[in-house]
């Protein structure tokens, strides 16, 4: 049986996991080995980076990367989870606020900063995920950790006290969090009520397919993936000859007469596809992830 291998960028629905993503492309491809490089919530849409196949062994080198959002603050308003699936826990009065006033205290929000993960989130606190606690009223001492906001803007909506906001900020940024306590700096509280991921790294959601457009595609027999190389645009790459790619297919350590600046290269042949990736071994270069040949594979 044909196997699909590459990169899917999705632009996921309001209202399913991450999960139920992962789930369906499963099922659309008959590929068990499907996985995502960071999660969204279930209210957020936007872009979702799949691995397919063997490329699921690449998705790390899409994970650390700078994300883009846009959507909605509401003001005067607080959620238990800080964003609108949540229940309702204060009510406040909002100030009068203009752009110059909301963006000046936005714009000291930027740059490297720690900052606490919410109760309720999916990280593990003694083996057990904050969420799970929370539903059962339970609050840890969370480690704050360190995240960078790069951008962060907004404008006023035509909603009272919504705000539409634009922040690009670092993996493992929670954007709630960031807009509760801006909320506070501004003296009241909000919550997330609208949130999209327009991009992470190099990847776009105006490249994404929706899952009805993958259906589609798929049912007649046209490509949804990107080829794996996809995933390493932000390596050094070396193209092998035959022998040096016959060789890091048997797992053999080469030697490169080139010099790279990093430990991990990518392996390309000679028509450019991705073999895998070469770590620095001393003044060698291990095959670390080495990709199944191209006319093993089929990209739908």
């Amino acid at each position: 049986m044909m196997t699909s291998n590459g990169l899917l960028l999705v632009d996921k629905p309001k209202g399913v996991t991450s999960h139920d993503v992962v789930a369906r492309v499963r099922a659309l491809l008959n590929e068990r080995r499907v996985g995502h490089a960071g999660t969204l919530d279930p209210m957020a849409t936007g872009l979702l980076v799949l691995g397919v196949g063997p490329s699921t062994r690449l998705l790390r080198f899409a994970q650390s990367q700078v994300k883009r959002y846009v959507g909605a603050v509401t003001l005067g308003v607080a959620t238990d989870s800080l964003d609108a699936d949540g229940v309702v826990v204060e009510r406040c009065a909002v100030p009068t606020l203009t752009s110059a006033v909301v963006n000046d205290v936005a714009l000291a929000m930027t740059g490297d900063q720690q900052q606490i993960p919410p109760m309720v989130s999916a990280l593990k606190v003694d083996g057990r995920r904050l969420h799970a606690m929370a539903r059962q009223g339970i609050e840890v001492e969370r480690d704050a950790r360190a995240v960078n906001v790069r951008v962060f803007s907004l404008t006023p909506s035509e909603e009272e006290n919504v705000w539409h906001f634009d922040v690009t900020c670092s993996v493992g940024t929670y954007v709630r969090v960031l807009l509760s306590d801006l909320a506070k700096r501004l003296g009241t509280v909000g919550h997330l009520s609208s949130l999209r991921r327009l991009s992470s790294g190099a990847y776009d959601v105006s490249n994404a397919w929706s899952l009805e457009q993958i259906e589609a595609r798929v049912a007649l027999a046209h490509s949804v993936l990107l080829a794996p190389r996809e995933f390493v645009v932000d390596l050094e790459h070396v193209t092998l000859g035959l022998d040096e790619e016959r060789r890091m297919r048997m797992g053999q350590h080469l030697v490169i007469s080139e010099s790279f600046n990093h430990e991990e290269i990518a392996a390309l042949d000679h028509e450019g596809a991705l073999i895998g990736v070469l770590r620095r071994r001393g003044d060698k270069w291990k095959p670390e992830i080495v990709l199944v040949r191209d006319d093993a594979q089929e990209q739908r």
